[in-house]
């Protein structure tokens, strides 16, 4: 690879190895910075969690990803990306942290805990899932209270809340339900959320119904003590038995990363980021956003299949770049 390479990738999920075969593709120098391990949001899925996708939507590159059933799950989808991966001898770098980024004329460089890069790109695409969106309540510090569900087997016969209404949220409440745990959903909306999977919402509305699940609604946990949960409910307070929280209210993306890149985010609460839907070219020149990251807030408005073309659409208007330079 070349001393300054054409591109540097932030992130090695699915959209970052997207990014990588199509650098590879059109013979652009690159390296790929992964802090994790490689797709590491999908890595910290829970254990038995299906996608909400087909496999042929969750594809890159038009790499065929045949599952055993229409909906793929986490392992098979760890699979396909890993083979992706490894047959493409795809230059990544993981468990690998970015600590600064600086650019000098038209070159980035950048530094990690283990090298530095140059390079006259950047592709940033990061995802959201390593940062969850707080409560803020008292005793949301207590070693009980996680903001990530891995499986269930650590809450059998235990009484354990679960806050939100999401997929991943009412994934959690069954499975810990099903393997012999108590559960309580703590809901701020009226409702199970819009969104949940079409075949696993009427699973959770039978279960609420039954009582095998209890539900509170256009409720909120306001404290969380060692024994119980203080709940505000719209008959009043409701202090109840509890050993564990799940806290599954969603994630956000790394802002304070972004505006250290120079990246503008809207004021308006979304933040979303300044960018050219054309060339995915932030407000920086040179540095691209892909995948989840474009949708600030939003994490529900970009997904694999619908960003996936973000590579093609980036390597594009950078390999315009390199050709320009060259003539």
């Amino acid at each position: 690879m070349k001393t300054v390479a054409d591109v540097l990738i932030i992130g090695a999920g699915p959209i970052g190895i997207a990014c990588a075969l199509e650098c590879k593709k059109n013979k652009l120098s690159y390296v790929v910075i992964e802090k994790g391990a490689l797709t590491n949001s999908l890595y910290n899925y829970p254990l038995n969690m299906t996608f909400f996708s087909t496999s042929e939507k969750l594809e890159i590159d038009d790499i065929p990803f045949i599952s055993t059933k229409p909906k793929p799950n986490r392992d098979e989808a760890l699979e396909y990306y890993r083979r992706v991966a490894t047959s493409h001898e795809l230059n990544i770098k993981l468990y690998e942290k970015i600590v600064s980024v600086e650019k000098n004329g038209d070159v980035f460089t950048v530094r990690s805990d283990k090298s530095t890069y140059t390079a006259q790109n950047i592709i940033v695409s990061t995802g959201f899932y390593d940062i969850p969106k707080l409560l803020n309540v008292p005793g949301e510090d207590l070693p009980k209270v996680s903001h990530y569900f891995k499986e269930a087997h650590p809450y059998i016969l235990q009484k354990t809340v679960v806050v939100g209404a999401s997929n991943s949220a009412v994934d959690a409440a069954l499975e810990i339900w099903r393997k012999g745990g108590e559960v309580t959903m703590v809901v701020r909306g009226p409702q199970i959320g819009e969104r949940v999977k079409y075949w696993v919402k009427p699973d959770i509305e039978n279960r609420i119904a039954e009582g095998s699940i209890k539900a509170l609604f256009n409720a909120e946990i306001i404290e969380i003590k060692e024994k119980e949960v203080i709940i505000e409910t719209p008959n009043g307070r409701q202090i109840i038995e509890n050993d564990f929280v799940v806290a599954l209210t969603g994630y956000k993306p790394n802002f304070k990363f972004l505006r250290s890149l120079g990246i503008q985010l809207s004021d308006d609460g979304n933040y979303f980021p300044t960018y050219d839907p054309e060339t995915m070219e932030s407000n920086v020149p040179g540095l691209y956003l892909a995948g989840v990251i474009c949708g600030g807030m939003e994490t529900h408005k970009w997904f694999i299949e619908n960003s996936r073309i973000h590579a093609k659409i980036i390597t594009r208007n950078i390999k315009q770049k390199v050709n320009s330079q060259h003539t």
